[in-house]
């Protein structure tokens, strides 16, 4: 079992409101890593960044990007994905498309979720998340 970082923690401990070091240090005999479409929102930031910005926040991100592992959707992962989807729908509810495909990729892999965001994750069935405030 390891951890998927969702964006809302990275982009809290770019902006110093979360300490993502206390993260790694509570578990650090686990694989920590992103699902590769983090690092889209997280270089899709970097673009959107203005100049003034942008050089700081990209040495982030590729920094960031350096040190986790990335994890590639796949074919077992989209399948996981489509009943995820179905499931959700089938009940009338709704979760944000990244998260969908973040939640997919930690339950194909067994993975936590650490994330800031409740809304969408919580509707997950299997999926565990990482109490942030306690590690």
């Amino acid at each position: 079992m390891g951890i998927l970082i969702d964006t809302s923690v990275l982009i809290a401990a770019e902006r110093g409101t979360y300490d993502i070091f206390t993260l790694f240090h509570a578990h650090q005999d686990e694989t920590i890593g992103i699902a590769a479409i983090t690092a889209s929102e997280l270089l899709v930031g970097v673009h959107r960044s203005n100049p003034l910005t942008r050089a700081r926040r990209s040495a982030y991100v590729e920094e960031t990007l350096s040190r986790l592992v990335v994890v590639n959707f796949d074919l077992g992962i989209a399948r996981l994905h489509a009943q995820l989807v179905a499931d959700l729908m089938t009940q009338g509810l709704a979760a944000g498309v990244h998260d969908l495909q973040i939640g997919a990729t930690a339950l194909a892999r067994d993975d936590r979720v650490a994330t800031l965001d409740q809304r969408s994750f919580p509707l997950f069935k299997g999926l565990q998340l990482v109490d942030l405030h306690v590690s």
